[in-house]
């Protein structure tokens, strides 16, 4: 299911569905093995393409944990910008007390999304991509997460000179940071803390070194983003708290709500992984959405029944595996040059045979359109029938060589993206 299964840069291909294509080639069996396997998969196996083999149970018949949502809008309002509500701070302290282990993740890394002047309104916006720079505490720079362009932290606002600038957000720097101060705030006993992300772990043998920590029981809380929460064997943790998770739901990816399940589903099977500490073992899940459909299928761990509402979402708006999709990507740059190679290759689509078994969207930037100075435009391709997809997409690609060779469009690059993950 995970998407870092298919390659994004260079030569664009799904290893999973590479490895299935290449298995029947040779007469060979594919095993896919997932908690939360891709809906693609799931369809498959829904209309007896794939067999589906259930392992209803834990090895060594350890329980899954039970899953708890907090009503973030019950919650006093935070102080100071805290992220944790009072509940589960007092949960992570009755883990330590009993010698077991905490896992909090949060997707976002550094101490802060973005610094702002309240004079001014001021933010710290990278040059030379439409996104901002991180706040990064520790060294004290800001560092865009697109193109690594990096900077100290100015000493005052640089459009008005304001010397109060602040940070807004919270990643997993600012995090580590107040789960130590909260919690020591109890009985003034200092908890351990380790965080794992990618700025924590660059240095070789880094990761190895944090991990090794965390299961020789010399950690107390692990703070980190989601490569902490699928595939580790963390035997002591008996908590998993996810922080924020809400903006998912709202995506207009319609694949972000998968994701998201699969995430928490994955997040939760850290917890209670041996038979001395399943019992007890929690999910907490901190949400100002505790009604959702999403949450009440995480709480009972019915992955069957949150991918059936999602297929059939998926039929009704014909997505994905009801339809197929291919991107066409160009860069430039101007903006302008990558669309009207975009609206080019449109006209050119119009001609070719089988273009009616086909859709072409118009073009549109990316969510993030400028990275490194290179203007992005995309153009999304959708038909019923995969092979009258796979035809005009033969018949498409020479004509848009054609096209960049005939020296009227100048973009810097182009591709096409076939079951493209992000949209």
């Amino acid at each position: 299911h995970d998407p870092s299964f298919k390659q994004q840069e260079g030569a664009r291909y799904s290893a999973r569905d590479l490895a299935v294509y290449r298995a029947r080639l040779q007469g060979a069996r594919v095993l896919l093995g997932s908690a939360t396997p891709s809906l693609e998969s799931w369809q498959r196996a829904n209309e007896g393409r794939y067999q589906r083999l259930a392992l209803p149970s834990r090895i060594g018949g350890a329980l899954l944990p039970r899953v708890r949502l907090v009503d973030m809008n019950q919650q006093p309002k935070e102080r100071g910008g805290a992220g944790l509500s009072p509940p589960l701070l007092a949960a992570i302290r009755e883990r330590i007390a009993r010698g077991e282990q905490s896992l909090v993740f949060l997707n976002r890394r550094g101490y802060a999304p973005v610094l702002h002047c309240a004079d001014c309104g001021w933010k710290s916006g990278c040059p030379h991509c439409s996104a901002w720079r991180v706040f990064h505490k520790l060294d004290r720079t800001l560092r865009c997460h697109h193109c690594g362009f990096t900077e100290r932290v100015p000493r005052a606002c640089p459009e008005c000179g304001n010397l109060d600038i602040a940070p807004i957000g919270r990643g997993t720097e600012r995090l580590e940071e107040q789960i130590g101060t909260l919690l020591a705030a109890g009985d003034g006993a200092l908890p351990r803390i380790a965080r794992i992300d990618a700025d924590s772990t660059r240095l070789k043998g880094s990761l190895e070194a944090q991990l090794g920590a965390v299961h020789a029981g010399e950690v107390d809380v692990l703070v980190g983003t989601q490569m902490v929460t699928k595939g580790h064997d963390f035997r002591r943790i008996t908590l998993v708290a996810a922080v924020n998770p809400d903006s998912a739901l709202f995506s207009s990816d319609f694949r972000a709500p998968e994701r998201l399940f699969a995430l928490l589903m994955q997040a939760a099977g850290r917890a209670g992984r041996s038979a001395e500490h399943a019992q007890g073992a929690e999910m907490w899940v901190q949400t100002w959405h505790p009604q959702h459909a999403l949450y009440a299928a995480l709480r009972r761990h019915d992955f069957a029944a949150f991918a059936a509402s999602q297929l059939e979402e998926r039929e009704a708006a014909g997505l994905p595996p009801f339809a197929h999709l291919a991107m066409l990507r160009a860069d430039a740059r101007q903006a302008e040059q990558a669309q009207a190679f975009l609206q080019a290759a449109a006209e050119i689509a119009a001609t070719l045979p089988g273009a009616e078994a086909v859709s072409v969207y118009a073009p549109v930037p990316l969510p993030v359109a400028r990275v490194a100075n290179v203007e992005r435009m995309q153009m999304l391709v959708e038909s019923a029938s995969r092979p009258a997809l796979q035809r005009f997409l033969a018949a498409w690609a020479p004509a848009l060589h054609g096209l960049r060779r005939g020296g009227a469009h100048k973009v810097l690059r182009w591709a096409i993206d076939v079951d493209p993950l992000s949209i």
